[in-house]
């Protein structure tokens, strides 16, 4: 387990762990990031709901096209030095893992984090740069106050829809659109 030390402050903080302790050990409710565990907000019923609602809209459409695989939030993935557990993920048939029994050692083709009421801007954005710099090709990050998705295709390259605006997968997940409006619903 963790060991602590105290820094010069008098305050005793847990030491940093490695990717490969995070790797080896169940810590259900955390992700890893630059050698700390950062703990996992706990969903409202607004965040369940948006995610029902988009696993239910994309695994329809992934199963009956065989595009590949939708995985929920406590599947892993590894983007470089951190470790993530996105709310909904997707990776195409031909990047899928033989090792059912790890978490992915790649980032996931499509990346979708709910942003709950306890994250911080910063962070949400960081979170979705770290997977386009890993090798996601597309993250949506669905604003449930507001109603909104941004959608993330590179650092350079995003867009802010509204509830009278369409989603689609683009070439990520070929052929699936919904309107915006539909994942609050």
């Amino acid at each position: 387990m963790l060991s602590s030390r105290t820094n010069p402050d008098g305050i005793a903080h847990e030491n940093p762990i490695t990717l490969e302790e995070f790797l080896e050990n169940d810590f259900e409710g955390y992700e890893y990031v630059k050698g700390e565990l950062v703990p996992m907000a706990a969903a409202a019923i607004v965040h369940g709901e948006i995610g029902s609602n988009v696993h239910f809209l994309l695994a329809s459409h992934v199963r009956e096209n065989k595009l590949g695989r939708l995985y929920i939030a406590e599947t892993t993935f590894q983007l470089g030095d951190r470790v993530v557990k996105p709310d909904i993920a997707f990776v195409l048939t031909e990047r899928l893992s033989d090792d059912k029994l790890k978490g992915f050692s790649v980032a996931p083709d499509l990346a979708v984090e709910i942003v709950s009421p306890t994250d911080k801007h910063y962070d949400v954005t960081e979170k979705a740069l770290a997977y386009l710099k890993s090798g996601t090709r597309l993250v949506w990050v669905i604003e449930p106050i507001a109603k909104t998705v941004m959608v993330y295709r590179s650092e350079t390259d995003f867009a802010l829809l509204t509830c009278a605006d369409t989603l689609t997968g683009e070439e990520v997940v070929k052929g699936f659109t919904c309107p915006v409006a539909q994942l609050f619903e």
